[in-house]
């Protein structure tokens, strides 16, 4: 999943596809272990698009906050 596709989902969305992807690398690392993981690219993806969703979900932060700063100035 790429940025702009992370960027385009609500904050509901963002954080099933977090729950989504945290799963789907527990999963591959018990595949991993048992020998089973075919696709070793795969863990690497996972681990990258979880940063993205935790990047994006801190930048709404970030900018929700600077919003309510201003108002409050």
């Amino acid at each position: 999943m790429h940025i702009s596709e992370v960027r385009e989902l609500d904050n509901n969305e963002l954080w099933r596809e977090l729950q989504q992807q945290e799963r789907a690398l527990m999963n591959l690392r018990f595949q991993k272990t048992t020998r089973q993981l075919t696709n070793s690219n795969a863990l690497r993806d996972t681990r990258r698009t979880i940063a993205r969703i935790h990047t994006v979900i801190r930048e709404r932060q970030i900018v929700q906050q600077l919003g309510l700063s201003e108002d409050a100035a």
